[in-house]
């Protein structure tokens, strides 16, 4: 009988797939024999959050190759439409139906914004591309915190001003009350839930990287000139990189709104600090480096925590880590050690060492 033969490419997948999976098991172990503190547990959904948005953004900084700084923008679109329609929908749909299609909302609409933001973003390059969308960010923030919704008898009841605007009747409610954003989301985030989210982002982002359109879409990084000139069309394929990114930035916002009792757009969590941080996550991991995003984007959350307990020391500390992780990273005598030591390396050496004798 012939051995099935995997090929690299599936390999690398597989262990990275195996990799989370592991974590999972391995954590779900830990809390069943109550050796989790409930602090690292409600860490647990925004651990996944940040995985997911590293993987994604990746796909625009590191495949695509143009640096965007308006990640947490789309997560927050996400978050919100899917939070307002969880609200709307309490009650009368099925919790499990009702944030199966918050998901899909949150994605949709993120995508959307992906969709109109990209066509006139994309002809940018560089820092004009980051300037922009970073703007792009700080706006949608800002604008959620003037929008006031409420609903009652009568329907839905709009304002920019304030809630007593509204003019509800007797019954009604706000859903979304300005800077004080919507109370009361439905708590439907869960671990579990996370990691399967981020297992699909990972399958969408490595199959598409390794398939036709992922190798069209790093034609474009690699030599633009070069990938027109053979009949790529760059507007689609950038287009279609961003609007994925986005959906996937959506759906972690979406997880995100899910697990906490009152969603505000506050700079700390969907303003130009969140954008930084998730590409410092993307740069710290390896720029095109999948698996590398997803282990930068766990150590780099989990370490403040871990470290909270050295107060005085802990953002030195934490500081030192960075760099230290920049120079594993990027160093080039870091890069010539790990190409030395590498394992196919090893295996190429020992193979001539047999031939030899």
């Amino acid at each position: 009988m012939k051995k099935m033969k995997i090929n690299k490419t599936t390999k690398n997948n597989l262990i990275t797939y195996g990799m989370v999976l592991a974590v999972y098991l391995l954590v779900e172990l830990f809390i069943a024999g109550g050796k989790v503190s409930s602090l690292m547990q409600g860490l647990l959904v925004p651990l996944c959050v940040y995985v997911i948005l590293a993987v994604s953004l990746n796909l625009v900084v590191g495949i695509l190759g143009e640096l965007s700084l308006g990640h947490a923008g789309f997560m927050c679109v996400g978050a919100f439409s899917s939070a307002f329609f969880s609200k709307c929908m309490n009650g009368v749909m099925p919790d499990g139906l009702r944030f199966f299609c918050a998901l899909l909302i949150g994605a949709a609409v993120a995508a959307l914004f992906g969709f109109i933001i990209g066509i006139p973003v994309l002809r940018l390059k560089g820092d004009y591309l980051a300037i922009v969308t970073l703007a792009f960010g700080e706006i949608i923030k800002n604008l959620i915190n003037v929008f006031f919704i409420g609903r009652d008898a009568d329907g839905f009841h709009f304002s920019m001003k304030d809630s007593i605007s509204l003019k509800l009747q007797e019954g009604g409610e706000i859903i979304m009350n300005g800077p004080q954003g919507i109370n009361g989301t439905p708590h439907d985030s869960t671990f579990t839930i996370g990691i399967i989210l981020v297992l699909l982002t990972l399958f969408i982002v490595l199959n598409l990287v390794h398939s036709r359109d992922g190798r069209a879409i790093m034609s474009i990084r690699d030599n633009r000139i070069a990938a027109e000139s053979v009949g790529i069309n760059i507007t689609k394929y950038k287009l279609m990189a961003f609007i994925i990114s986005a959906a996937l930035a959506g759906t972690a916002g979406v997880l995100y709104a899910h697990n906490l009792a009152t969603l505000t757009a506050l700079p700390k969590n969907f303003g130009y600090n969140q954008s930084i941080m998730i590409l410092v996550f993307v740069v710290l991991g390896g720029i095109g480096n999948i698996r590398g995003s997803v282990i930068a984007a766990v150590v780099l959350t989990l370490l403040p925590e871990l470290l909270r307990g050295l107060n005085d020391y802990r953002m030195l500390i934490y500081a030192i880590v960075l760099i230290v992780m920049m120079l594993l990273n990027w160093s080039p005598k870091a890069l010539e050690l790990r190409e030395r030591y590498s394992p196919k390396r090893l295996l190429a050496k020992r193979k001539e060492a047999k031939e030899a004798k």
